[in-house]
């Protein structure tokens, strides 16, 4: 593996490594990070977490505005489970009260588009090209310009540190990412409650660098390890972290950190624009990062259909592109 030296910094000694990290690259680590029921656990004051057996997935559970059934959705930004051909058998052990499903695939997941168009028995077509890193490059080879000079700009303000005890940073997680969904204006879903945001950091498999100017914190990267791949949850920086450019430091050392504990691949997600959209200021800046991309799929099952068409008809709602329906 490769680590990244930039402006003849030695980025790797500057990283507090965490020994237990390797204990991630067992077989088993699948049920970390975004697999592990803590993380759907940490979605239940808006759902009811629901574990899908025989796939080792879990779904949330929902209510239906003004009716009496639910239906559910993968937990957010992706749904990862061990055994992709057990959910059809899942599906069919499912009670009842659930209408439909909808999830986004793990980018990594084993499984095959045919596959999903098997499974899934209403939609399943590509949703978003997710931003991906191939740790056995030379990070200089795909690292592009424009990063590598404001990577040096950062380390010269900014040390990078990481942190084996991530629950101990709950308060300055909160209020850095209070600011970030004020910042952006936030909602839904990706605004996750505080409690959410709290419980996420006890997740197995999470890894946390903080970037700091003397000892304040301006600013924080959550990622999540599963298997070989590290996933990029979530950061927030203050005003100082962003005229700092702490991204820039804290997107360097990670890549330094995973590759050097063996890992194969870094997931960025996606850009903040639709499918093929390259204009958004989020996509070109993890493009700038990326050896390439991996495709995301948008599913959706109906387990009754009748009682699906039923209850667009009876809101005068028709089938269109958004899926279910009854939530447009």
């Amino acid at each position: 593996m490769h680590p990244f030296y930039v402006c003849e910094i030695d980025s790797l000694d500057d990283v507090n490594y965490d020994p237990n990290l390797d204990d991630l690259m067992f077989p088993d680590s699948i049920m970390f990070g975004y697999a592990h029921p803590l993380y759907a656990a940490s979605f239940q004051n808006m759902s009811q977490p629901i574990e899908l057996r025989r796939s080792d997935g879990w779904i949330l559970k929902r209510q239906i505005s003004g009716a009496s059934s639910y239906d559910a959705m993968g937990c957010y930004p992706l749904f990862c489970c061990r055994d992709w051909s057990a959910l059809k058998q899942d599906f069919e052990a499912l009670n009842k009260d659930i209408l439909t499903l909808t999830v986004v695939t793990d980018p990594f997941g084993e499984y095959e588009y045919e596959d999903l168009k098997n499974i899934f028995n209403h939609i399943a077509a590509p949703y978003k090209e997710h931003f991906v890193i191939d740790l056995s490059q030379e990070p200089r080879a795909y690292i592009s310009s424009h990063h590598q000079r404001n990577i040096c700009k950062a380390l010269k303000n900014v040390s990078v540190e990481s942190s084996s005890q991530p629950e101990q940073l709950a308060k300055t997680w909160l209020k850095l990412y209070q600011h970030l969904i004020q910042r952006h204006e936030i909602e839904g879903i990706a605004a996750f409650s505080a409690q959410a945001l709290i419980d996420q950091l006890s997740v197995p498999g999470i890894k946390v660098f903080c970037a700091m100017e003397d000892s304040s914190v301006v600013g924080m990267m959550l990622w999540y390890v599963q298997q070989e791949v590290a996933y990029y949850h979530l950061a927030a920086y203050t005003d100082r972290g962003y005229k700092l450019k702490a991204s820039f430091a804290l997107f360097q050392k990670a890549i330094d950190h995973f590759s050097a504990t063996g890992l194969s691949w870094i997931s960025l997600g996606a850009g903040a624009g639709v499918q093929g959209d390259t204009s958004d200021g989020l996509t070109r800046f993890k493009r700038g990062w990326s050896t390439g991309t991996r495709v995301a799929y948008f599913c959706g099952h109906v387990f009754d259909q009748a009682r699906y068409i039923g209850l667009l008809q009876e809101r005068g709602i028709k089938e269109g592109d958004f899926f279910p329906a009854y939530r447009s």
